[in-house]
Formats: structure tokens, C-alpha cells, sequence
């Protein structure tokens, strides 16, 4: 089958001030979703087993808790869904500032709520029920900036520039790590009781910045284009992504399956799993987060420029296989409960999943037609995420319980960079001949 042609030249190039202004606008709201998922995980992994699940030992509480993060995965398609569906018929910019504010509010919603201990078993289905809109709303959030950025973007440069999207993740990280570690060592042996309400509710302000951020941006020169083009948008947009290429989405689908598997056990299970198993202190992993985030916030920018350059293929199959690679590694030097083999295992876990990731928003982008792209994108995205990263804390957790250490776990993060290349393969035509289009 020909590969569709869905990479148009921009019809108003944009400056390059303006560029940077756009790949903020993306950045920002990455940033606000990595930061509210980190919390959460975190949250999940210290102090949410005593504080909702506290009639359960702690390996089970402690399932549980990443089960209710799972929660937010689930809705996520769903929420991509209807906000694809928007964003191709109504507006980009509109679903992308709606996303921003609504996740906000769920996130500062999980800060306020009470606790088990006063109002019984209400409070872990307000935890959930609040995770499970958290993620409705974020379904469209990544999408819809992985598109608004890259439509924006010349020729040439759109994996670069999608970065920025990208680069939002493990600045939301940073945030999230540090504004938790603070509170953390602010508020002491408070930090279980009301402490860990903070990073919740501060989200508020990063709300405030983003919203301020994306309203001062216009609206996809691309969707500007095809809004006129009334026969363009007369179908159901997700319907047209999966009669026009299933492929395509089966294979979007299966490399964010992949990455969301390896990148949620290092920045949400790494944390039970070293102060819970390996007696690390909770400072030491938070630390270790912090720094490959740093990482990852300058690698992102080096992979984008790669796949610019070599294409999105070659240099995200690198990611992949570098997964496959640094499985076991990875759980050898935790194991070794050493704080510089802790530092290694996941400063390198990051900088090598950057190869992945920082490509990611040209990669989507490349697959879909732009009639249909928010919703194509939306949906592909948000399983993988859902498959991947949703439930992968919790089925972590379960295979240290079966095998009674990391081997399974090793083996579980190996077969997801084999199921990301195998999604690189089976997009392979479609984004070479985007590459060939931008050179």
C-alpha cells in the first residue's frame, strides 16, 4: 500500500520566536502531566497504602495503590476519544487549553481529599474516582501538543521542535521529584499525615502558568487549512484512522506500549521497590530520579536533532533496543543496594529512553492525515500508555512477589523494547517516506 501523504508544508511559516514560544506552550502542559502522574505514583508507592488501603499488609496496600494509578491509565482512551474527535472537527487549541484546566482540578481535588481513617471506605473510591477523570482529561493533553507543535514546525526541524513536547515530561519529573522531596523533608514525620497534600495543591499555580502559556498561542496553521476544507472533516475522524490505516495505529499503539512499560517502572516502581525491598533510603531514589530527568530534558533535544537528521526509525529503534539491553542491568545494580550503582541504573535508564521519546511527537504526527490526526494520534497514544504504563507499577510489584526478585521484572521491561520495535517496524514505510518528504 502507497504511504498516505500527511506531511504538508506549513501554509504560514512561523518565526523562530514564535517557535520557541509554541514548543513552550506544548512543554507546559507535558510538564503539568508528568508532574500530577509522578506525584501520584510517588504517593502510591510511600504513603497511600496506611493512608487508603490501610486494612491490607503492605505488599498488598501497596498493589492497590498502584491499581488506583493504573485507574487513570484506563480512561485515557476514552478521553482521547472524544477530545480527538474535537480537536479534528472543532479546535486544537480549544481541547488543549480545556485538557490543562480540567486535569488541574482533578489533581488538586486528590490533594484535598479525606482519608480512610475519616470517612471509611469512601475515601479510596474518591481516589479513584479522581484518577480515573485525572486521566480522562489527560487523554487528550499529549496528543493534542504533539500536533499543535509539530504543525507549527518547518520543514525539517519537527522532531527537534517536538521535543519541546517531550521535554515537558521530565521537566514535570524535576518538579515532581523536587517539590515532593522538599515537602518531604519540610514537613518530616508530618509528611504521611498532611504533608503529601502539598505537591497536590501546588499544582494549581503550574495550571495558572500554563493556562496563561497556551492562551497566547493561534491555532494550527494545519487545522486553519482544513477547517475551510468542509468534505475533509464530514466523517467520524476515528473512524477514518482506523478504515485508512490500521497498521498505523496498531503500531503507534504498540511502540508508547513499549516505552510507557520501562519509563513508569523506573520513576514510579523504582521507589517501593528500593525502600521497600532493598532498604534504600527514599531520599537516595528521589535524588536519582531528579538526575536523569536532567538527563532526559537535555537528551530529548539530542534525539530529536538525530532523527532530523538519520530519521525517526533508525534513532528510536535505538531506544528500543536499548531497552531490550539495559533490562537486566538495570534491576543488577538496584540489587546491589549501592547509591552510585542506583544512580548508574537510572540516569542511564533515561538517557537511553530520551531516544524513544524525544522523536516521539514527529513519529505520532507522521501516521495519521491531518483530518484525522488528533484522533488517530489521541487513541494510538493513550492505549499504549494504558497497556504499557497503566498497569505496569502493580504487575511489578506481583512478579517480585512470584519470583521473589527482579528477575521478572527484567524480563517484563525486555519484552517492552521488543514490542516498541516491533511497532517502529510496522510503521517503518510510512514515517521513511515522511523523512524523504522533509529532506
Amino acid at each position: 500500500m502507497k504511504p498516505v501523504d500527511v506531511v504538508e508544508p506549513v501554509s504560514e511559516p512561523t518565526t523562530p520566536k514564535g517557535m520557541w514560544r509554541i514548543g513552550a506552550a506544548g512543554a507546559v502542559g507535558t510538564g503539568i502531566e508528568l508532574y500530577d502522574f509522578l506525584v501520584f505514583g510517588l504517593a502510591a508507592g510511600l504513603v497511600f497504602p496506611k493512608l487508603f488501603f490501610p486494612g491490607s499488609d503492605p505488599l498488598t496496600g501497596t498493589i492497590l495503590s498502584f491499581m488506583a494509578f493504573g485507574a487513570g491509565f484506563v480512561s485515557r482512551p476514552l478521553g482521547g476519544i472524544v477530545f480527538g474527535h474535537f480537536g479534528d472537527r472543532v479546535s486544537r487549541k480549544t481541547m488543549l487549553v480545556v485538557s490543562l484546566v480540567a486535569t488541574g482540578l482533578c489533581t488538586m481535588g486528590i490533594g484535598a481529599l479525606p482519608t480512610y481513617a475519616s470517612i471509611g471506605t469512601l475515601a479510596p473510591i474518591l481516589l479513584v474516582t479522581l484518577r480515573v477523570l485525572q486521566g480522562f482529561f489527560m487523554g487528550g493533553e499529549q496528543a493534542g501538543a504533539f500536533i499543535v507543535v509539530t504543525e507549527h514546525a518547518p520543514t525539517g526541524r519537527r522532531a527537534f521542535f517536538g521535543a519541546f513536547v517531550t521535554a515537558g515530561s521530565p521537566l514535570g519529573s524535576i518538579l515532581g521529584i523536587g517539590v515532593f522531596n522538599i515537602v518531604a523533608l519540610a514537613t518530616g514525620a508530618d509528611f504521611a499525615e498532611w504533608g503529601w497534600r502539598i505537591p497536590f495543591l501546588a499544582s494549581a499555580v503550574l495550571v495558572a502558568v500554563g493556562l496563561y502559556v497556551r492562551l497566547s498561542i493561534g491555532e494550527s496553521p494545519v487545522f486553519r487549512r482544513i477547517a475551510t476544507q468542509t468534505q475533509a472533516v464530514r466523517t467520524v475522524p476515528l473512524w477514518g484512522a482506523i478504515t485508512a490505516a490500521p497498521h498505523l495505529l496498531i503500531g503507534g499503539v504498540l511502540v508508547n506500549l513499549g516505552f510507557n512499560l520501562f519509563i513508569f517502572i523506573v520513576n514510579s516502581f523504582t521507589g517501593s521497590y528500593g525502600t521497600q525491598q532493598l532498604g534504600i533510603e527514599r531520599d537516595d531514589i528521589l535524588l536519582s530520579g531528579l538526575w536523569g530527568s536532567f538527563a532526559m530534558l537535555v537528551f530529548v533535544f539530542v534525539a530529536g536533532s538525530f532523527a532530523d537528521r538519520f530519521g525517526l526509525v533508525r534513532v528510536m529503534l535505538c531506544g528500543a533496543i536499548f531497552q531490550v539491553l539495559w533490562a537486566y542491568p538495570y534491576f543488577w545494580l538496584l540489587d546491589t543496594r549501592g547509591i552510585p550503582a542506583l544512580y548508574v541504573a537510572v540516569v542511564v535508564a533515561y538517557i537511553g529512553l530520551s531516544f524513544v521519546f524525544g522523536p516521539m511527537a514527529a513519529f505520532y504526527v507522521s501516521l495519521f492525515r491531518p483530518e484525522i490526526r488528533y484522533s488517530g494520534v489521541a487513541v494510538s497514544y493513550n492505549l499504549g500508555a494504558v497497556l504499557g504504563g497503566g498497569l505496569s507499577p502493580a504487575i511489578a510489584t506481583a512478579l517480585v512477589q512470584r519470583y521473589d526478585g527482579s528477575t521478572g521484572i527484567s524480563a517484563y521491561i525486555a519484552l517492552g523494547g521488543v514490542v516498541s520495535a516491533l511497532g517502529l517496524l510496522l510503521t517503518a514505510r510510512q514515517t521513511r517516506a515522511r523523512d524523504r518528504d522533509d529532506a
